[in-house]
């Protein structure tokens, strides 16, 4: 095992590209003959995500998409086809990811909805498979913790174990992190954290389908399935702060709400469409964090103040530091395609290399960040400390209904 790898995940990527030129290479070129190099990978999760970032595998990092699972019939068999899998190793129904993880590949990617995946995780690497997670890992403090215990297995069997967070995968936010950690702003004293867009347009499915069918294709706006969007969606830009804060906040109070939606077609879904929540850092950082799915105005941001200039950066925007120390990151990065592509290649090269490569803890404590700020705006105003959300036991069950 690599030594670094555990302690500095990020250094995985600068050593995988000083520039992204590498990146976009054929696969042929970076990892030579595919036929000798190929890792097998299977793909839990067909959705529109799911789709989106398998084909990366073949295409950046020389890896084969070997098999796929779902429980969305003809999402699996789409899926199937578009890449080209086996028949014999497209498997549906209740016991899909169970079968997929203990069938002949060696990496897992899971991109079910987030109340799934430490059940999925768990039982990948039980299966002695590597997996790659997407964010959120969880919807409760239970899975959240279940994650970490996870880790500790993958570990001990050598296997990686990789979050795909975007921002942290993306050179310029590295540039801008390791600037306000080594002091260009001064001391940081107040954050403004903010994840503003559209709503998403809730999928319909089939006539006919089940519920619980349509639940799991809309679980984005889904409080149980997704973890309400502040869990879900608003992650990013919370894991940025936690990053360039270098901790968790210790305690919050916040509020939120759902617009009525009567009569339109977002009447069935039941997140909140727009939160407001402030945080307490350690060396009494505030931070103030809302969101909102009203659409309008969209932008993902997070600004660090500190006495000697402020970091002003957006997720696939702008990254800069102003005040004594000005710096000019980029005009636009495109942070949500290339740090996919990044952690892709860099999850396939420790896989091949046999470097695992972890970063487990850190997703956690920006999911249990999350976590914190939906409960704290659940109670609509009351302090909620980061010890008592930890306490918590509640678990989010789904208690779907589906015909196989």
């Amino acid at each position: 095992m690599n030594p670094n790898a555990d302690s500095s995940p990020r250094r995985e990527f600068l050593k995988a590209a000083a520039t992204t030129g590498i990146l976009v290479a054929k696969p042929e070129t970076v990892f030579g003959s595919q036929a000798n190099s190929a890792v097998e990978v299977g793909l839990v999760g067909c959705g529109g995500r799911g789709n989106w970032i398998a084909p990366f595998f073949p295409e950046f990092a020389g890896a084969r998409i070997v098999a796929a699972a779902e429980v969305i019939k003809d999402r699996l068999d789409s899926t199937r086809d578009k890449l080209k899998v086996d028949a014999s190793r497209a498997y549906y129904g209740p016991e899909a990811y169970k079968e997929l993880a203990h069938s002949k590949l060696d990496a897992v990617i899971l991109e079910t909805p987030p109340i799934f995946r430490p059940q999925h995780a768990e039982e990948a690497v039980k299966a002695g498979k590597h997996v790659y997670l997407a964010k959120p890992v969880a919807v409760d403090v239970p899975g959240c913790k279940s994650i970490l215990e996870i880790e500790k297995t993958a570990r001990a069997k050598k296997l990686s174990y990789w979050v795909d967070f975007q921002s942290r995968a993306s050179q310029v936010f590295q540039d801008v992190a390791s600037r306000i950690h080594r002091g260009d702003l001064g001391k940081p004293a107040f954050a403004q954290i903010f994840y503003y867009a559209g709503r998403p347009a809730p999928d319909k499915g089939t006539p006919g389908m089940d519920p619980g069918e349509r639940q799991i294709l809309n679980f984005y706006m889904d409080r149980v399935t997704g973890g309400d969007i502040i869990v879900e969606q608003n992650i990013h830009v919370i894991d940025m702060a936690n990053w360039y804060l270098n901790a968790h906040p210790l305690q919050a109070s916040g509020t939120g709400g759902r617009t009525d939606w009567s009569g339109t077609k977002y009447d069935a879904q039941d997140a909140y469409d727009h939160f407001a929540v402030n945080f307490w850092y350690p060396g009494n950082v505030h931070a103030s964090f809302s969101s909102h799915q009203l659409g309008h105005f969209s932008d993902l941001c997070v600004r660090v103040f500190g006495i000697n200039g402020a970091a002003d950066t957006h997720y696939g925007g702008s990254v800069r530091i102003t005040g004594p120390n000005a710096w000019m990151g980029t005009e636009k990065d495109d942070t949500f395609r290339q740090g996919a592509i990044n952690n892709v290649v860099a999850f396939i090269r420790s896989v091949r290399e046999e470097t695992p490569i972890y970063n487990a803890e850190e997703s956690v404590k920006s999911n249990l960040t999350a976590i914190l700020g939906r409960m704290a705006a659940y109670a609509n105003g009351p302090i909620v400390t980061w010890d008592e959300m930890m306490k918590s036991t509640e678990r989010y069950e789904a208690n779907l209904k589906l015909r196989w």
